[in-house]
């Protein structure tokens, strides 16, 4: 009845239709279900009576070993916050997050324990209320600073997909290789996989030569290219090429020549995907630890790729340490796009072959994704959240004349360094040096400023041997960049990495068989996920994010710390350009927040964490412009800012040369269904027919997989009738109101019965969006009778009518015998299963009309 029922209105938003009876469906089960629909609509439900007698209570979360899914939802950001904090955070009427950090103090009142609230205030006990007031006042806002600072904390997760469907892509492939490398057996085993998968393969291989002339290589890609058909995919094999460039000796060949290729490609304008493969770049785990931060830089560029030239950009893949027959299995089945999504319908629009930051591993293959950092995740066993790291002895604070070392230089004098070397290429000569000196002097630690190229190991080494005592080091060097990728060649690229690299670099060779309090690494969200017309300086923040990995697999210290932009001269140079990144949600840090963000870092001891001030309201439809972005996708604020797009299945992603691009506008909650269907509308009509066809077959079969309570859309076979699917009269309702808000359309309930098949029904509404009339796809036979059986069901209740069908049904069952009697003898494919539907349909139409 709640399906008809649901005919009946015309808003279906406002009223809810909740079943408490379900064809095939346990009662309890579907009580239940319809108790949460109830409650998630904001109604109010006696919980108590419900576990009444039943000995229910409250019990932490329980951990799901061995599934890959989470039972209960992302809470906004402030649940995530709250994590962080070890507190509990609410959103306010206004979305703004209400601090109560102070749980442990009302604690304490409410229990009358003396003792905890003196010991959570740090004030003695025997003190007057005239002196616990400020205490307090100080106390609260120190937590309510600490609680924003928390909120800014970011990580890097690795998500594990459904296992790829052991498929190969086909057609013409180009695979780029190291010349010195052709006969490397991780080359010899991709590209033998790829041929034996069913593409062909062009290898185009290059040398050093090959450096500093893009339009030349194009012409090569272009040729061959154009040797056969025109190519489907390119694959790089070129970041295995760890090798130092005679000219460029501090940045890897295999880093030089990917920046090339991309070059070469956006001036061959192949339109085909580029695939970029490492081995060992990054790490997915405790037990699974970057081999290679040389191969870490190509994925900080190939993100920025992803930005400027998201129209013929595939994707990075990590390849395991050996590459076996199933590596490269699971690498040709994602190269065709097979089981390359994490789920569709995931707020940022990650539907299938979306995923564009993978790690083949024995496990199967994993995709890369930002997540809240909190106190439950530290990234070493060792970790002790509230123990406060302090400075002692002597610190190397390298880049310690520029704006951010000036900063951490103060920090650390005001917290106990008793020596503090800073150094630059200027040194003493640096402007503003006189002054910094004098202040920190004032603040009681021994200063030291030095001219040092830390890009000269020679240097460095000398430098290191003054410093005996040596306890802390924080690398704060580096240059910025705004040129976008087609305008930096290779002598660029290495001037630009050289000093944050090469100077990581010969700080962890040359400190290694030393015992350091802290190694400390300035890196950018760029190398994170990228900023547009920062290519060189993304690949040199992932390698220092890779650097501290390494060095804590090792056994070293470490802590890598890739920051958003800071106020106070943190390569922010004025306000205006602070307000530009404000608009497109990256509001610059403030220097005393980004040193307590800085802090706790070191008390948590993390080894790699993201700090910075994302309004991703703002930030995640602009990113999300021109393709899908799944890094992002699992953020509860991502996915809120990108509801109503999730509604289209579209949930882009790129951006301009900032990596904030213009958004195409997003419907969502609140009356917004029509600015989504506009949308979508205007999305398909700027795609050529077989793309729009294939978008709204994705966003049907999204649909389908959230009404049918699947994780993802991979059990939605196209061609598969919905009614085998398991759709009844109450799903086939649902899913005609999510598509309707979804398009636009008015649709009828029986809609999954008229076009009973995903391809069918995303046919339909390609007609009805774009009134375009594409080729009505084979339906199969057997989705031809259960439409039949869904008209059935609407057959009024007079009984002569009902006999008069009755005897038509029998009639035409005995015709479909004779016909089966008839083939039996000779041919026994003529069977129902491959019946044609023109088939069907001439028997149906013959016995019943055409209605």
């Amino acid at each position: 009845l709640s399906a008809l029922a649901q005919e009946s209105v015309t808003d279906t938003e406002a009223l809810a239709f909740l079943p408490l009876l379900r064809k095939d469906r346990p009662e309890a089960e579907t009580l239940t279900t319809a108790l949460a629909h109830a409650h998630t609509r904001g109604i109010s439900l006696d919980w108590e009576a419900y576990y009444a007698g039943t000995g229910a209570r409250r019990v932490d979360l329980p951990t799901y070993p061995f599934q890959r899914r989470r039972y209960w939802l992302d809470d906004a950001v402030a649940t995530a916050m709250g994590a962080a904090t070890g507190s509990a955070l609410t959103d306010t009427a206004d979305g703004s997050v209400a601090d109560s950090v102070d749980a442990r103090f009302w604690e304490a009142v409410d229990s009358a324990d003396l003792s905890a609230l003196t010991a959570e205030l740090a004030i003695d006990a025997s003190r007057p209320l005239s002196d616990v007031l400020p205490a307090l006042s100080e106390w609260r806002r120190q937590r309510q600073e600490q609680s924003v600072v928390d909120g800014w904390r970011y990580r890097v997760v690795w998500k594990p997909l459904a296992e790829p469907a052991v498929a190969g892509p086909n057609g013409t492939w180009l695979v780029v290789v190291p010349a010195t490398m052709t006969e490397d057996v991780r080359v010899r085993e991709v590209v033998d996989a790829l041929g034996a998968s069913g593409a062909t393969v062009r290898r185009i291989a290059l040398t050093d030569g090959d450096l500093g002339d893009p339009a030349r290589l194009a012409d090569r890609l272009r040729e061959a290219a154009m040797a056969g058909e025109a190519a489907q995919g390119v694959l790089s094999l070129l970041a295995l090429d760890e090798g130092s460039h005679a000219e460029y000796p501090a940045v890897s060949r295999g880093v030089l020549f990917t920046a090339e290729l991309a070059r070469a490609l956006g001036e061959a304008d192949l339109g085909a995907p580029l695939w970029c493969v490492t081995s060992g770049a990054v790490g997915t785990g405790p037990s699974d630890q970057p081999r290679s931060a040389a191969q870490a830089q190509v994925w900080g560029l190939g993100r920025v790729v992803a930005l400027e030239h998201p129209e013929w950009w595939g994707g990075l893949i990590d390849l395991p340490e050996t590459v076996d027959a199933r590596a490269t299995a699971r690498l040709t089945a994602v190269l065709a796009g097979a089981g390359a999504g994490a789920g569709a319908g995931a707020g940022a629009g990650a539907g299938a072959g979306a995923e564009d930051q993978l790690a083949v591993r024995t496990s199967g293959v994993l995709a890369r994704r930002l997540a809240h950092a909190s106190d439950a995740d530290h990234d070493t066993p060792h970790a002790s959240a509230g123990s406060a790291w302090k400075p002692r002895g002597t610190v190397l604070v390298t880049g310690g004349t520029g704006a951010l070392g000036a900063h951490v230089a103060r920090w650390l004098a005001r917290n106990g360094a008793e020596r503090l070397v800073l150094t630059s290429r200027r040194g003493p000569d640096a402007p503003g040096t006189e002054a910094l000196t004098a202040e920190l002097s004032a603040m009681g630690a021994e200063v030291t400023v030095t001219a040092c190229d830390v890009t000269d190991r020679g240097a460095v080494a000398g430098l290191l041997a003054e410093m005996p005592d040596l306890t802390a080091v924080v690398h704060t060097a580096g240059a910025g960049q705004y040129a976008p990728l087609a305008e930096t060649g290779p002598a660029q690229v290495a001037e630009l990495m050289a000093a944050k690299v090469a100077g990581a670099a010969h700080l962890d060779s040359l400190l290694e068989d030393r015992p350091l309090d802290a190694f400390v690494l300035f890196s950018s969200i760029a190398g994170v996920w990228g900023s547009g017309g920062q290519g060189a300086y993304a690949a040199a923040n992932a390698y220092l994010d890779a650097l501290a990995e390494r060095r804590r697999a090792r056994g070293l210290t470490a802590t890598s710390v890739a920051w958003g932009p800071w106020a106070d001269g943190g390569l922010v140079a004025d306000e205006d350009a602070a307000e530009q990144l404000r608009r497109r949600g990256l509001p610059v840090m403030s220097a005393e927040r980004s040193i307590s963000a800085l802090q706790s870092a070191l008390d948590r001891d993390d080894t790699s964490v993201t700090v910075a001030d994302v309004d991703w309201a703002r930030f995640a439809p602009a990113f999300t412009a021109a393709r899908p972005r799944p890094l992002i996708a699992d953020l509860p604020e991502v996915r809120r800012a990108l509801a109503g797009r999730a509604d289209t299945g579209f949930g882009g992603a790129a951006g301009n040369a900032d990596g904030a691009g213009t958004g195409i506008g997003s419907g969502a909650e609140g009356g917004s269904a029509t600015a989504a269907a506009e949308a979508l509308r205007q999305r398909l009509s700027g795609l050529p027919g077989a793309e729009a066809g294939e978008a709204l077959l994705d966003l049907v079969r999204t649909h389908v997989a959230a009404v049918l309570g699947h994780e993802g859309t991979t059990d939605v076979a196209a061609g598969r009738a919905f009614k085998e699917l398991g759709f009844d009269s109450l799903t086939a309702v649902e899913l005609r109101n999510r598509l309707g808000a979804a398009t636009g359309l008015r649709l009828p309930a029986s809609l999954v019965f008229d076009y009973p098949t995903p391809s069918a029904l995303a046919e339909h509404l390609r007609t009805g969006i774009l009134g375009e009339q594409g080729g009505a796809p084979a339906l199969p036979a057997l989705a031809e009778i259960d439409r039949l059986e869904f008209i059935l069901t609407s057959v009024a209740g007079d009984s002569a009518e009902r006999a008069n069908v009755t005897a038509r049904l029998e009639k035409l069952l005995l015709k479909w015998n004779e016909i089966e009697s008839a083939a039996a003898g000779d041919d026994d494919s003529d069977d129902l299963e491959s019946a044609s539907a023109d088939d069907i349909f001439d028997i149906i139409n013959n016995e019943f009309g055409r209605s």
